[in-house]
């Protein structure tokens, strides 16, 4: 959608959360902003020879509960905008799990897809000569977000600690685990949203068993999401797609299969397993579970109507928008809103800043069991307010993460 401002869209729910909560015009006034903007121009040699100057952003919400925490995207459309709203749903997302840890975002408005490797490492490299004095791992600690991995953040801790002239591993998360990062972050983002929907099957009383799943978008969060809802939830995937096209099989995907196809050529067109359909379409195909896992505002007042899914696990950032919020909600659809279901990233990441800062590494198995636990009790506590307050799951997570970082800023006195 031309029109469609994340910004916007994040500070129409804040003041939601703002208006139940009955917040000052101060508490308003500082919350609703970024506390502090980063916005860089930075020169990059390309293979060519030529010189491409490029526009970086690393935005701090709000740092009342700790250091800003928060990943960095690569993005053709990246803008300001985008990177404010992130880091407010960030300031949530870390408030509502009880990390000791701030929001903040970042991104590069640039087509990652057309770089070569050496172009990736000069560009991350280049973008923390510019804001390497304004990151820290008790400051703000970038990770890994769209079109960005941990190859990707060990050339920028590396930079990083070059500048510094010291080891500082803490100061980027979501690294190659030979280089600090932590067992258990590739699929934590996924597995934490999983996670949430096995503690709702419980609470609601159902099952996700033989039940239909579909997933839009097939990175980080998509693949893994497909992976693990048909382990642990055994519910069947009969669709997946991406910006490009989508796949449907009303009698499963065979996944395995699909990621060796889209591995050996970098799309989903040409599977057999599947019949081929539109992108948009993906999202109002007949399902019982809907995980949108790419972009935001791709389920809004268009197509919400059109929604058949009884539940959606917002794996990525912002996907549905207020409007759609209000139609899904009269339609009796409930929605695990993005700060609650994707949580399980900055968990883990959360987990690689405690790991570095004792040189004591933790095993695969303990991190997903500290995962789980950490995952199971925020749902439990946003469902207790789901119910003694009658709002949706989102409002109801909204007026919880809100509170505790508006007490956090009242006990500081900055309110």
């Amino acid at each position: 959608m031309a029109d469609f401002n994340p910004y916007k869209m994040a500070q129409e729910q804040f003041d939601d959360a703002a208006e139940i909560l009955s917040l000052s015009k101060s508490e308003i006034a500082l919350l609703r902003k970024p506390m502090r903007e980063l916005i860089v121009h930075f020169p990059v040699r390309m293979d060519d020879g030529s010189i491409q100057v490029f526009e970086g952003y690393r935005i701090r919400h709000n740092t009342a509960l700790g250091p800003a925490k928060g990943g960095l995207r690569w993005h053709p459309d990246e803008t300001a905008d985008t990177v404010r709203a992130l880091s407010t749903w960030m300031t949530w997302k870390c408030a509502l799990m009880g990390l000791p840890l701030g929001g903040g975002k970042g991104g590069i408005r640039i087509d990652a897809r057309s770089l070569s490797l050496h172009e990736q490492e000069r560009v991350a490299r280049a973008f923390i000569r510019a804001i390497g004095h304004d990151i820290g791992a008790s400051i703000d600690i970038p990770a890994p977000d769209i079109n960005t991995n941990g190859q990707i953040m060990a050339w920028m801790l590396d930079e990083y600690e070059t500048m510094k002239g010291y080891s500082e591993p803490g100061v980027i998360t979501g690294k190659l685990v030979l280089v600090g990062g932590s067992k258990g972050r590739l699929d934590a983002t996924s597995r934490g949203g999983i996670y949430v929907m096995e503690e709702l099957a419980k609470t609601y009383k159902t099952s996700f068993k033989g039940k239909k799943t579909a997933i839009q978008g097939y990175g980080n969060a998509g693949y893994y999401a497909a992976q693990l809802a048909e382990e642990i939830l055994q519910t069947k995937v009969v669709a997946i797609g991406n910006s490009r096209n989508a796949l449907l099989n009303e009698k499963g995907l065979d996944l395995q299969a699909l990621a060796k196809h889209y591995q050996s050529g970098g799309s989903l067109s040409g599977f057999g397993g599947a019949k081929e359909i539109g992108s948009k379409e993906l999202l109002e195909v007949d399902c019982d579970l809907l995980i949108p896992s790419a972009v935001e505002g791709v389920i809004n007042e268009h197509n919400a109507e059109k929604i058949k899914a009884k539940y959606i696990l917002e794996l990525a950032n912002g996907p549905t928008t207020p409007q759609a919020d209000r139609i899904l909600e009269k339609k009796g659809v409930i929605v695990v809103p993005d700060f609650l279901a994707n949580a399980g990233g900055v968990t883990v990441s959360y987990f690689e800043q405690v790991q570095n800062a004792q040189m004591l590494y933790w095993t695969e198995e303990e991190v997903r069991q500290e995962l789980r636990e950490r995952m199971a009790s925020t749902f439990a506590s946003v469902y207790k307010v789901m119910q003694a307050r009658n709002l949706s799951m989102r409002r109801a997570a909204m007026v919880l993460a809100v509170d505790r970082v508006r007490e956090a800023c009242k006990l500081r006195g900055w309110v």
